[in-house]
């Protein structure tokens, strides 16, 4: 089993201080977050730890699914910069996110929406492939400027174009799916985080209500090879989401 944890927990700290934290817990990977305020990462820096990488492609200010053409172009030159940065560390897998609406688009082009998301993410997928990275698409919460809230509609487009998911187990309990529905071949990353279902809360698991040995133990029972991403809030939280993957697994 493959434990790492998001830079993401770290944000209000140097990128040093984050690794040499999650590194002193003996946690295997960490997935950077390639946007502000790690935006430009040192490879030197990087190489200093005995640590793997994934990267997790910027969400800030980007969105796949604009309607402006111009928009939707420079976020994907944004993620496309964040698998060429993965190729370069050799990272192993990067993640992105399905694109966003908004209240007119919502209103007057539901449909035109989803089909430019559709057509990004193809295109993020060719670009991936000719690259040699893994880059996977997350599953997202029950907020109203999200699409791909819906896991089986993802699953289904992901599995049309030959690319791969990020179940993100905290979204899919946010969306009101059961442990027993978190569970698709097209899955080769997961993000690990609690929550009671009212919101996208990222608690250290175990201190919210999802069912994770149940979701943990059949993706396991299917041969899962990919990382478990510890993505909650703080250090802290870090800690004890480690502890209990250590406590109720074999790691």
């Amino acid at each position: 089993m493959k434990i790492g944890a998001s830079s993401l927990a770290g944000i209000d700290r140097t990128l040093k201080e984050t690794l040499e934290f999650i590194e002193n817990l003996g946690i295997e990977y960490v997935e950077l977050v390639h946007q502000f305020p790690t935006e430009n990462i040192e490879t030197d820096l990087l190489e200093s730890y005995n640590i793997k990488y994934t990267i997790h492609a910027p969400f800030m200010d980007v969105n796949i699914a604009s309607l402006q053409e111009k928009s939707r172009a420079n976020s994907i030159g944004q993620i496309e910069d964040s698998i060429d940065f993965a190729n370069e560390i050799n990272a192993e897998a990067v993640v992105v996110h399905p694109g966003l609406t908004s209240f007119l688009p919502n209103k007057f082009f539901p449909e035109k929406v989803i089909q430019t998301a559709n057509e990004s993410i193809k295109e993020i997928g060719e670009y991936s492939k000719d690259s040699g990275v893994l880059t996977t698409i997350e599953n997202m919460p029950d907020f109203p400027s999200m699409i791909y809230k819906n896991m089986y509609e993802l699953n289904d487009l992901l599995v049309s174009l030959d690319m791969f998911m990020t179940l993100d187990i905290g979204h899919a309990n946010h969306m009101g799916y059961c442990a027993g529905e978190m569970n698709f071949d097209s899955i080769k990353h997961v993000h690990a985080h609690d929550n009671f279902g009212d919101d996208d809360a990222h608690l250290a698991l175990g201190e919210g209500s999802i069912e994770l040995n149940t979701i943990i133990n059949n993706l396991e029972n299917k041969n899962f090879d990919g990382i478990y991403i510890l993505e909650v809030n703080d250090f802290d939280s870090i800690k004890k989401s480690y502890e209990y993957m250590k406590d109720n697994f074999k790691i």
